[in-house]
């Protein structure tokens, strides 16, 4: 009889502590699968004063210095933005000269959408 309930205690055991390993597995695979996408991911903004902030340490920038490629990388975005708005312009032509009237309707709706959608994403504010 002791012998028996030792046999019960010990496979009790046994099994919780099957439990806590494939817990703490599961945790680890769980956390270094999500993890990083849990991290809000930093703003144009943000980045941008990470960035500079790395420059100035790594480079020991000098204010000019400073001033001189915060202007560049003003420049070179305002540039960036008008070249995207022109390729996504012409995109948008090239996809609406494939479609019929009906499917042109829907694609500018999708459009609208999508565009909403990407301003309440940068605004955290919901669309309305």
């Amino acid at each position: 009889m002791r012998r028996s309930r030792l046999a019960v205690a010990f496979y009790l055991l046994l099994v919780f502590l099957s439990g806590a390993v494939v817990g703490a597995l599961g945790y680890r695979y769980y956390a270094r699968t999500q993890g990083p996408a849990a991290r809000p991911r930093p703003n144009p903004e943000e980045y941008r004063r990470r960035y500079m902030e790395e420059m100035r340490s790594r480079l020991k920038l000098n204010d000019e210095q400073a001033r001189q490629i915060d202007a560049i990388l003003d420049e070179m975005r305002e540039r960036y933005k008008a070249q995207m708005h022109s390729m996504q312009q012409e995109q948008s032509a090239r996809i609406r000269a494939v479609l019929d009237p009906a499917q042109q309707r829907e694609y500018e709706k999708m459009r609208r959408e999508r565009e909403e959608r990407r301003k309440w994403a940068h605004t955290g504010a919901p669309p309305r």
